[in-house]
């Protein structure tokens, strides 16, 4: 048995989708301050990892259309190797998170790094991130919004899909 496993560092990239707006709109229409509208993603073994409308998908880190990330957040190191993993994200695709699944509000990019970073390194990130829907839709415009929004599917281009597209 290796008494010196590899480690591998996690990180989780953050980038704001209203590119700075949320922070002077966010007052003036839900009457509470928002700094971002975040979408994440998990980078380890050289990759990006997020999940949106279509699913599961990578890319090289940054390589989305949303280009490099507003902020990186040093979530740890994990032991779990890349062969596990990607096995791993393969059975969340084919299960919890197809892009058929993907619900705005409450099972979205946020929810899916912040399972993934438990499994890797037992750490949630950021509450001002996984709070923020409950944040929106705690205010009057956020309960009007919803219906819309609902409907939206945020799938940032540029990546793989992990799962095949498979919508099963």
């Amino acid at each position: 048995m290796d008494k010196n496993p590899t480690r591998y560092s996690v990180q989780l990239y953050i980038y704001d989708l209203s590119r700075g707006m949320a922070r002077s709109l966010s007052p003036i229409m839900l009457g509470k301050q928002l700094d971002g509208i975040w979408h994440t993603a998990i980078v380890v073994y050289g990759d990006e990892f997020f999940f949106g409308g279509v699913g599961i998908s990578s890319c090289s880190p940054g390589g989305t259309m949303l280009g490099p990330p507003d902020t990186v957040v040093e979530l740890g190191e994990t032991e779990v190797s890349e062969e596990i993993f990607m096995d791993y994200l393969s059975s969340l695709g084919e299960s919890t998170y197809r892009g058929d699944r993907y619900r705005l509000f409450e099972h979205n990019c946020n929810t899916f790094t912040n399972e993934v970073s438990q499994f890797l390194t037992g750490r949630s990130i950021p509450s001002y991130i996984t709070d923020l829907p409950s944040e929106v839709l705690s205010t009057p415009f956020g309960q009007i919004l919803r219906p819309i929004l609902d409907s939206i599917h945020i799938a940032p281009p540029g990546g793989n899909v992990i799962n095949g597209g498979r919508n099963n």
